[in-house]
């Protein structure tokens, strides 16, 4: 009984993560890590971490990606398929209703600055993510020197960020070999 009631309350908060935040994945995380560890406490802050990162690197959106992981932490196979079920369903239904909506008032200016609005928004939720995450990163000269170099990769030199993601994940691997090698001498 307690796990169909953990099935339907995951199916119900990532339904509602799905439908109420605009801009896609990057700009889920905040309401994914709040619902799931301030509001519901399935999993810490370290598990949500570590899900995003798994999650950024695993082709897919990382919203979906997200809500799988949470769900099979939460409640298995079946908690992974209503997290994702639940995180896609509004999204479906929205995009349906809004091209054909758009297609039939595409040129009024009213729903163009509605976008532009929109968009502003997306920004300020992705910047408020972007923070979050470093102020829970782990600062270290590495820490640090890997997101920097993977921001000016992924900005400023247009690789492709799963060379980026891979690289950096070889990099931190390397530098934590390196690291715990030195406190063993």
């Amino acid at each position: 009984k307690e796990k169909n009631n953990s099935i339907l309350t995951l199916f119900l908060v990532f339904l509602k993560i799905g439908a109420f935040t605009f801009g896609g994945g990057y700009a889920m995380i905040p309401l994914i890590q709040r619902e799931v560890v301030e509001t519901r406490k399935w999993l810490n802050d370290d598990d949500i971490l570590d899900i995003i990162a798994i999650a950024e690197s695993t082709p897919g959106p990382i919203a979906i990606n997200s809500a799988t992981f949470v769900g099979y932490r939460v409640a298995g196979f079946w908690g992974a398929l209503v997290s994702t079920l639940g995180v896609v369903l509004p999204s479906v239904v929205i995009i349906l209703l809004v091209s054909y909506l758009l297609a039939a008032f595409e040129e009024y200016k009213v729903i163009k600055y509605a976008f532009w609005g929109i968009r502003a928004c997306v920004l300020a939720l992705l910047c408020k993510a972007w923070w979050g995450m470093f102020k829970k990163l782990k600062k270290t000269v590495v820490s640090i020197f890997i997101a920097v170099c993977a921001f000016a990769l992924t900005s400023f030199l247009g690789i492709d960020s799963i060379f980026v993601i891979i690289g950096c994940a070889v990099f931190g691997l390397v530098s934590s070999l390196i690291m715990e090698r030195r406190e063993k001498q």
